[in-house]
């Protein structure tokens, strides 16, 4: 089975959940703690032995271009001041990966932004990682869907169970637990999916994370799916193509997702892992602890 070295990243979106701060910055170069939201999810890449990160882009989107690109003037400054350990940390920002930046020029779905990097992928697994998706755990997220891959050749997703009353906001898989697996009832067998139901059509309470990895024939189901009822290529619409072939697994995440999508989950996932700072942990607790509400 072929490694898994690529990750496709789609940061084409508007953003319009964070105006106006996303009317001359991208969204994914907002700051969480200390980093751009953008750096989480490559920094995921790197731990999993991700060697190539696509980035599928947008208009205004250069500011990420930049902020991963070799910086050897800022260095030396940083050096010549004296400021070392800042010059590390921009120095270590592209992790030893290699970037490469292609543009969805219509805002025609996630499937159709992961079908603009097709040419770039060629003919490889590839990871695709939801950059307003933080996932924390003890063993990065693509990686765990990386040895899957490498283990079946089927392509692989991560779920999570929510609540009922919040089923509409997720993609919803069908499922049964993949008989005679390594990975005991923690690896299901997909059925098909469905994009945002009601909580009575919802199939399972098993939600769609943001973590996939795809065999390269998906690129074929993208090509030949019909836009949907807003003109949008679905991701999911290849992922129930898959799953009807019965070449799509779901794995269940044990760690922590931080869905940063949306200003409330922005600010949730800033307070969590700003308690979780060596630095700034213990005294942002106690200023949490001192507010008057």
């Amino acid at each position: 089975m072929k490694k898994v070295r690529k990750a496709v990243l789609p940061v084409a979106g508007l953003g319009t959940r964070f105006l106006p701060a996303t009317k001359a910055i991208p969204k994914e170069m907002l700051t969480v703690v200390d980093k751009p939201l953008i750096q989480y999810a490559v920094e995921e890449c790197a731990a999993s032995g991700i060697e190539h990160v696509i980035f599928v882009t947008g208009r205004h989107k250069s500011a990420i271009e930049d902020h991963f690109d070799l910086a050897p003037e800022l260095e030396s400054f940083l050096e010549q001041k004296g400021k070392s350990e800042q010059a590390r940390l921009v120095r270590e920002i592209s992790n030893g990966l290699r970037f490469s930046y292609t543009r969805q020029s219509e805002a025609l779905g996630l499937g159709h932004a992961v079908l603009c990097a097709a040419d770039l992928v060629g003919e490889e697994p590839f990871a695709v990682l939801l950059p307003d998706v933080i996932a924390e755990s003890r063993v990065p997220a693509t990686r765990e869907l990386a040895e899957i891959y490498e283990a079946t050749g089927l392509g692989v997703i991560h779920v999570e169970h929510v609540p009922r009353e919040r089923v509409h906001l997720y993609g919803i898989i069908d499922a049964e637990v993949e008989k005679k697996s390594r990975w005991g009832d923690k690896v299901l067998r997909v059925r098909n999916l469905v994009e945002k139901p009601s909580a009575e059509k919802a199939p399972s309470n098993w939600a769609v994370t943001g973590r996939y990895l795809l065999p390269p024939e998906i690129f074929d189901d993208l090509r030949t799916a019909r836009p949907g009822a807003i003109g949008e290529i679905q991701l999911t619409d290849g992922l129930c193509r898959l799953a009807k072939k019965g070449k799509l697994l779901a794995c269940v995440y044990d760690g922590k997702i931080y869905d940063a999508g949306d200003k409330l989950g922005f600010l949730e996932a800033t307070v969590q892992l700003g308690l979780k700072d060596p630095k700034l942990g213990e005294n942002f607790r106690k200023y949490l602890r001192g507010l008057k509400l």
